[in-house]
């Protein structure tokens, strides 16, 4: 088809050259120039229209640009899922056509067909990708990873400073995307704890890359989007939520104190499923906020300004309720650095130290920085501009909402340690367990996590595994179970140190294999035998049943300690399924590897 000057704003010459341009061109080139012309800046005068300067995308990227874009996430907690999924939405209100999937779900081999790739993605433990990630990573970095010539890509990494592989695995994803030839939309954002702005401005940088121009009706859209998101409680709009009970669940005598904490969502509309947590903002030791404020010889009233958007609070309110105090970073060194003249902070911070300023860290906080390194002749306001806002704890929630309408239930244990010549507290638990009162409030939130729930099918046999307060989820899984008259087998692990004053929620399991909602038990108490026995001793134990359950498609989960008690698990399932299953070492580890793709591997650790 030909271009007629006669229904065409073009003269004859401009005509003909676009006739003999059209046909050579690529469905692709099509594509990019109908977008090159859609990012392109247009002014009105005098009634006719100029293009004055075609805006390209960040990088110069040369080729189409696609309205496919697709956004995979690896989430552990569920914070990379919910940015990937708002991504998804503000690009699909700006006429994108969206896929959002997790790395898990994700086929690789379709790797090669994706022009426009967003990675969202967390870092676990010691810098490693998280659970729903690791294939993914894997593929990418092996020898099967294709050339991505024609990829567009951008990562936003979720990370806590205060470990050393801050962000590792976006890193990773970003740097290897690279080499196999991608070209980046837009640079790395690497985030702290506290997100949501530099998200904010990752997004936006996104879309500027990917030359995506905003009309009227996306723009009021979006405002609208906005809007309703403000008056719905979250992350950033915390509910203000009533504490109903306050129960110490140890016995008299116990080394441990562990709280169940039940609280009221009235009011909130909030709802959650069974694997789900719940997000608790604390508020510092008054006591540790007192001292800090004594070292540094600050007046508590006095005003300071805590964030870019110029909100103003006292001093004392401000290190008590917005800020962190109790956990040192090494950027935040750094900046301590910079307002110090102290040498031996100058010399801890300086780049061949970083074993040094390492071992300084563990343990240490604020106050002993101030002690350690003092006097400071800074301002106040000078001070507290370098300080991390103070996160949210998260707690797997111990309740099923059908058998708790209106409530929420936690089992928080009460964290102490000395260090340094010290007594530490943890900043949530010892305020449950010390200052928290029936009447009292704690500001709340949701947090989703698809990556940790009960199987579809009723039907399905499920194994839970869950020493100390890794019992939580699996009270929800059972509370949800009962009211839903769910009719598959289960099976729980569970330890700590003894019977008679650490068996958590004891008359309720009880009552649950009496009635059949549980139908079997094992239990490790620690310290009640001359040989320490945990929970994955009591699997090695039934290790030909336990196979069994998995041959029959049961789904496993594990709750707890990550570092210790989940890869003590883990490699005895491992075993068990190499020993019962007559399999080599690699065989065994991609049957688990399977059964993570299917979803019938799950593990909430931390």
């Amino acid at each position: 088809m030909q271009l007629q000057v006669m229904n065409s704003p073009f003269n004859q010459e401009q005509a003909e050259l676009l006739n003999r341009l059209l046909p050579t061109l690529t469905e692709s080139q099509k594509v990019w120039l109908s977008g090159y012309l859609a990012g392109s800046q247009v002014i009105s005068d005098q009634g006719t229209q100029e293009v004055t300067s075609a805006v390209l995308p960040a990088g110069n990227i040369g080729g189409a640009i696609s309205k496919d874009v697709t956004i995979l996430y690896g989430s552990q907690t569920g914070n990379a899922q919910g940015l990937a999924s708002r991504a998804g939405k503000t690009l699909e209100e700006k006429g994108f056509q969206v896929t959002v999937s997790s790395m898990s779900d994700f086929k690789p081999n379709n790797l090669k067909k994706v022009q426009n790739l967003l990675i969202v993605v967390s870092t676990h433990g010691e810098g490693d990708p998280p659970d729903n990630a690791l294939s993914f990573h894997e593929f990418l970095h092996g020898r099967r990873a294709p050339k991505l010539d024609d990829l567009h890509f951008s990562v936003l990494s979720l990370g806590d400073s205060s470990y050393e592989f801050f962000c590792q695995t976006g890193k990773e994803f970003d740097s290897r995307l690279d080499e196999l030839g991608g070209t980046r939309l837009y640079h790395r954002v690497d985030c702290d704890l506290d997100f949501d702005e530099p998200a904010a401005e990752w997004l936006e940088g996104v879309i500027k890359g990917l030359g995506a121009a905003q009309d009227g009706k996306t723009a009021e859209t979006q405002q609208s989007a906005t809007t309703t998101a403000e008056t719905e409680y979250s992350r950033t709009n915390p509910f203000k939520a009533e504490v109903l009970e306050n129960i110490n669940l140890n016995g008299r005598g116990s080394n441990k104190e562990t709280r169940h904490l039940e609280i009221s969502l009235e009011g909130s509309g909030l709802t959650y499923e069974p694997g789900d947590s719940l997000g608790v903002y604390p508020e510092n030791d008054p006591v540790l906020v007192e001292q800090i404020l004594k070292e540094m010889n600050w007046a508590p009233e006095e005003t300071v300004t805590v964030n870019n958007k110029g909100e103003v609070r006292s001093l004392q309110e401000a290190l008590t309720t917005y800020f962190e105090i109790t956990v040192l970073t090494k950027p935040l060194l750094e900046q301590a650095a910079k307002l110090s003249a102290n040498e031996d902070l100058n010399e801890l911070t300086a780049p061949d130290s970083q074993d040094k300023l390492k071992a300084y860290l563990n343990g240490r906080d604020l106050l002993d920085l101030v002690r350690d390194f003092g006097p400071w002749s800074v301002s106040a306001q000078e001070f507290i501009s370098i300080l991390r806002k103070m996160p949210a704890r998260l707690y797997s929630i111990a309740s099923s909402l059908a058998a708790n309408p209106e409530e929420v239930h936690l089992t928080i244990g009460a964290v102490r340690y000395d260090a340094h010549g010290r007594e530490r507290k943890g900043v949530c638990s010892i305020l449950c367990s010390e200052r928290l009162n029936p009447g009292d409030v704690l500001p709340i939130y949701i947090q989703h996590n698809q990556n940790f729930k009960l199987p579809a099918n009723p039907d399905t046999p499920i194994i839970m595994v869950g020493p100390g307060t890794g019992i939580a989820p699996f009270r929800s899984f059972m509370q949800e179970r009962e009211e839903t008259g769910a009719q598959g087998k289960s099976w729980l692990f569970f330890g700590d140190q003894h019977f008679v004053t650490d068996f958590l929620y004891q008359t309720e399991w009880q009552k649950w294999i009496k009635d059949g909602v549980l139908t079997k038990m094992d239990v490790a108490f620690s310290r009640d035998t001359e040989e320490k026995v945990y929970v994955q001793h009591r699997m090695r134990e039934h290790s030909e049943e336990l196979f069994k359950w998995l041959q029959e498609g049961a789904a496993v989960y594990i709750c707890g300690d990550e570092k210790n008690m989940a890869h003590d698990v883990h490699n005895t399932l491992i075993e068990i399924i190499e020993i019962e299953g007559s399999m080599s070492r690699t065989q065994a580890e991609s049957y688990l590897a399977d059964m993570q793709q299917q979803k019938r591997y799950q593990r909430d650790v931390y």
